[in-house]
């Protein structure tokens, strides 16, 4: 994938993993003058480790230096906890804390850009005076006084704060989703429970004279079931993930994820693999919005397109879908995993129209790809953490809602397939070319379902399968899954969605003869 020109530099190393045999501890230390059983402070940087507004001031005017069109500091203090339970027992358990500051000079479309582990003024002032390295020009100083944006809370407000969470509470949770799974059939031999947490707390200062302040909860549950029927072995899975804390894992929910990993897998059993061939495709609402992700917004990074490695750099404004397609990239789906308040760069997010009515209105943009084209950042730019620099990313990317049923769509279907639930995929960024791995689906005969199917690969190019995307029904959702995208060595936490469309032609990887 292209990269752009930086500068990178590490500087003392911190981070840490921490195992909490007997869960005694509450979690990895910061410092030794922190209360761990007191709530994280909105701003810990400063609280903790004396980052307050005016060695801001000073590290804003090191970066800028040598001139910058623009320049941020970027401090992230992130505790994590990681739970795996297996036959009724705790295979693993770990809590942990990572914590730094990037920081970035940018001149026209070069970067500079270092990161420290380590929160003092002598390792970020270092690290500032490696990122300036790169320009050239006017030194510029920070603006005062500084203007304090909170971000609001109101895209993934919690009751209870993960850092507030205590083993006890978690535990129950992981235990009662294993025992609603085994319970389901006699066939079942093994049920696997994944848990995570994170409290991702953010500061972002500008040379502007902007801070933004965000608290980014995350959570994920995955439920993993093996069964064995006559000598037959399966496995499937299904997980839940999204920015929401404890009091989100109903025991009805519970039930309802781990009757969808249990049937997933069961069938399996009766599950083939269809003819081999082209032929027409339905893709199920939901989880197929991982090929509408990767086949076709990727390509719609302005970051592919400002370089010309995308198949769409010169079709903004032509129509490229049917006039029922729209689709979306929004940061603003409250509780999704591609939830963000703002973007890694201190820009609002919003939600961005990228096809309207089958016609390419734009691309997702950050602050270096919005300068060039003219135009305001679409809050994309993102990071994994204060150990990158940002880039054009998307969020929660979806198709809107279209004019028929999903009945019609099956109904229209003589000799073809549904993909429902996708394992992975191989996707090439700039012409949309893939490859993708169905796990579950269906055989459509004749207009109707007619057995399960699995094995399968699904092979085809992204702008020529929107193309020919003939049917699109009304029951458009977001996957809840706990989906990452990966670019340029980078992964952030997304969500994607679709409503049921109706492909008319793609390459299906099934059973020849």
């Amino acid at each position: 994938m292209p990269s752009r020109r930086h500068l990178l530099q590490a500087a003392a190393a911190g981070v840490g993993v921490v195992s909490m045999p007997g869960w005694l501890a509450g979690c990895a230390r910061p410092s030794a003058a922190v209360d761990l059983a007191a709530p994280l402070p909105i701003n810990p940087f400063a609280a903790w480790f004396g980052v307050d507004e005016p060695l801001l001031a000073r590290l804003l005017t090191e970066l800028g230096k040598n001139g910058a069109t623009f320049a941020d500091v970027y401090l992230q203090h992130t505790r994590s906890v990681n739970i795996s339970l297996e036959d009724g027992i705790i295979s693993s358990a770990s809590a942990s804390i990572d914590q730094g500051a990037g920081l970035r000079t940018v001149m026209g479309d070069q970067q500079g850009y270092a990161f420290t582990e380590e929160l003092t003024p002598e390792a970020m002032l270092a690290a500032a005076g490696t990122s300036a390295s790169i320009a050239r020009g006017t030194p510029v100083l920070a603006r005062q006084p500084f203007v304090l944006n909170e971000a609001s809370k109101a895209l993934y407000p919690l009751a209870t704060s993960w850092g507030d969470v205590g083993i006890d509470k978690r535990l129950p949770i992981l235990s009662a989703l294993e025992a609603h799974a085994k319970v389901l059939d006699p066939s079942i031999t093994r049920v696997t429970v994944n848990w995570g947490d994170s409290e991702e707390r953010v500061l972002i200062a500008t040379l502007d004279g902007r801070i933004h302040v965000d608290v980014r909860p995350m959570t994920r549950l995955w439920c993993i079931v093996t069964a064995t029927r006559k000598g037959q072995t399966v496995s499937n899975s299904a997980n839940l993930a999204g920015r929401r804390g404890i009091d989100w894992y109903s025991d009805e929910k519970l039930k309802a994820l781990a009757k969808e990993a249990v049937d997933r897998t069961l069938v399996l059993f009766d599950a083939k693999r269809p003819p081999a061939g082209e032929m027409p495709v339905v893709l199920a609402a939901g989880a197929s919005g991982i090929l509408l992700h990767e086949a076709i917004g990727h390509g719609l990074e302005a970051d592919f397109n400002r370089t010309g490695t995308s198949i769409y750099s010169d079709m903004v404004g032509k129509p490229i879908a049917s006039d029922f397609v729209t689709i979306v990239d929004s940061g603003v789906e409250a509780n999704t995993r591609g939830a963000i308040a703002f973007d890694d760069e201190g820009n609002p997010t919003e939600s961005t129209v990228l096809v309207e009515k089958g016609v390419l209105r734009g691309y997702l943009h950050d602050q270096i790809s919005a300068k060039h084209y003219g135009v305001k950042p679409t809050g994309s730019g993102r990071r994994q953490s204060f150990r990158f620099q940002p880039l054009p990313r998307m969020r929660a990317t979806f198709m809107e809602n279209g004019p028929h049923s999903r009945e019609e769509i099956v109904a229209s279907v003589k000799n073809g397939i549904i993909a429902e639930t996708f394992t992975n995929g191989v996707v090439q960024i700039g012409a949309g070319d893939f490859t993708f791995y169905i796990k579950n689906g269906w055989l459509v005969e004749g207009g109707k379902i007619t057995a399960p199917i699995k094995d399968v690969n699904i092979i085809g190019n992204g702008p020529d399968a929107l193309k020919k995307i003939t049917m699109a029904a009304g029951d458009s959702k977001l996957d809840a899954g706990g989906w990452t995208c990966g670019k340029d060595g980078q992964g952030v936490p997304v969500s994607q969605g679709l409503p049921t469309v109706l492909v008319s032609s793609m390459t299906v990887g099934g059973v020849n003869g």
